[in-house]
């Protein structure tokens, strides 16, 4: 069977920033979503630090990271958290990048735990930059219905011209 992306919505960040950006009333009409974002915020340093969560919920997920920054690689693992975290490029990496990120969510719309697999990096045309690749679990049985970006630790806005394309995915 052929897969069949076909995008549910956009978010492009206008003048002033955003606070978050959110996918609301997602239908249960797919196998699969992805979410691919080109995200910018506004921390201080180099990186940012954003948040996913799914239906407001802030609790339950857990996280198993790969990640390196130029020079080493590392891995680290989150338990009991409440969000899935991820990398972009914060005000302090070089002027007008944007760190990108991919999100994969099988059968989100089942009665079981929903897994999510996300690869992510920073730009910043230097050593700093960060690159991840991430097995995240939300540990409950809802269909997801919503999906929301928070720009993350230290930072409270999104940067004009960071965008988020939902897609859902049918097996045809």
């Amino acid at each position: 069977m052929a897969t069949t992306y076909e995008a549910i919505a956009t978010v492009t960040v206008g003048s002033g920033g955003a606070a978050s950006i959110d996918f609301t009333s997602i239908p249960a009409t797919y196998t699969d979503l992805c979410v691919v974002l080109s995200l910018r915020n506004n921390r201080s340093t180099a990186i940012g630090y954003p948040r996913l969560t799914f239906n407001s919920s802030t609790t339950g997920y857990t996280r198993r990271e790969l990640y390196g920054d130029g020079s080493s690689a590392y891995s680290s693992t989150g338990g009991g958290g409440s969000y899935l975290e991820f990398v972009c490029s914060g005000n302090g990496a070089t002027s007008s990048t944007f760190g990108n990120a991919v999100f994969y969510v099988p059968n989100y719309a089942g009665s079981n735990n929903k897994s999510v697999s996300y690869d992510a990096v920073s730009e910043n045309n230097a050593t700093t930059a960060q690159a991840s690749l991430n097995a995240g679990l939300w540990s409950n049985t809802s269909a997801i219905t919503s999906i929301a970006f928070a720009p993350g630790d230290s930072a409270t806005s999104f940067s004009q011209y960071s965008t988020a394309t939902l897609y859902g995915i049918k097996n045809s």
